[in-house]
């Protein structure tokens, strides 16, 4: 059966990049299958989800209306007759044991060269399965009377590493641990009240981060991150990084004369430095890159010769690693 499936939609598993199991704001976890072409108004309506957590009981003291075979685990389902959505009854006893089961029948359909990602909003609903070949994204807010630190270090240290975290963060009195599992988070996107928490600039070890920040007193800290990346100290998987200042300018000539700023001959237009996003939090992602940088400022690494564009501008300063040494990348101008 399953290979008669993938004969007859060869077309549309062609246009399916990614898989999402989706916790979000909705009363129970779904299947997201997103797809192109003329799958998008499926998608849209509603064709492509699976329900996966609900519990409805029915009058005769059952859960379920048919019960299916999925990957060795009996599980009960029902349909949701508004929109067609198949649903998985099931008890909290059962979360567990029931995710992995779907998770791996999908996994035999799709193969393991599929991207499944894992999105989740609320920490207190559910819980981070271990799951083969899932990545894990998460968004967050914490209020600026969030006192609960601990326990989000707890949830961090006990979670696989996540591929994707956006957090809009007020100041709070108790910072991330430096060894904390939140920095090595692949990709970041943060929204803050003051540079120190989260302490990216100091503390990063993933591959790309866009900062905004309301409140800003010295560039200290934004000379020091080019200086650690210059020695090969600090941020060696990094690839971009955009800054960006909600409140008074960037001092743009004294961080670019204390990092030691090297610039491309005038007479060449400078190459533009973009790359894949590692997540697009979009079902059907507008912009899968990250930001152009195109200028004529640039900076080396000690250790190999790596260089890195750096464009500053009023308020926001990009940095994009490129993975050419110094004179494989002065040779892109020829």
């Amino acid at each position: 059966m399953k290979k008669l499936i993938k004969l007859s939609q060869k077309k549309r598993f062609e246009g399916i990049s990614s898989i999402r199991y989706d916790c979000a704001e909705l009363s129970a976890p779904l299947v997201h299958i997103p797809s192109s072409d003329d799958v998008i108004l499926e998608t849209i309506s509603g064709e492509n989800w699976v329900i996966l957590m609900e519990k409805v009981k029915h009058a005769n003291g059952r859960y379920y209306n048919f019960q299916l075979n999925v990957s060795g685990k009996i599980l009960d389902f029902q349909m949701c007759y508004t929109n067609g959505h198949p649903i998985v009854c099931l008890h909290n006893r059962d979360n567990e044991s029931v995710f992995p089961s779907i998770h791996n029948y999908i996994l035999d359909l799709f193969g393991t060269s599929m991207q499944y990602n894992w999105y989740e909003e609320d920490l207190k609903r559910y819980f981070i399965p271990k799951l083969q070949n899932v990545s894990f994204c998460i968004d967050m807010h914490l209020a600026q009377d969030f006192t609960d630190m601990e326990n989000l270090e707890t949830f961090f240290s006990t979670s696989p590493v996540f591929k994707w975290i956006r957090l809009n963060a007020a100041l709070t009195s108790q910072p991330f641990s430096p060894e904390s599992k939140f920095y090595q988070a692949e990709s970041i996107i943060i929204n803050q009240s003051q540079h120190s928490f989260p302490a990216i600039l100091r503390h990063f070890e993933g591959r790309q981060a866009t900062i905004e920040c309301s409140e800003w007193e010295t560039s200290e800290d934004l000379i020091g991150f080019v200086n650690r990346w210059k020695s090969g100290a600090a941020f060696q998987k990094l690839e971009y990084l955009k800054f960006k200042l909600l409140k008074g300018p960037l001092r743009k000539n004294q961080i670019l004369n204390e990092i030691g700023a090297q610039y491309i001959d005038r007479a060449k237009k400078p190459p533009t430095h973009s790359l894949p996003k590692v997540y697009d939090f979009d079902y059907i992602p507008t912009e899968p890159n990250t930001d152009p940088i195109i200028s004529r400022a640039y900076v080396v690494r000690q250790s190999d010769s790596y260089v890195a564009s750096i464009l500053i501008e009023e308020k926001t300063i990009s940095f994009g690693v490129w993975n050419k040494t110094e004179e494989e990348f002065l040779k892109l101008m020829n």
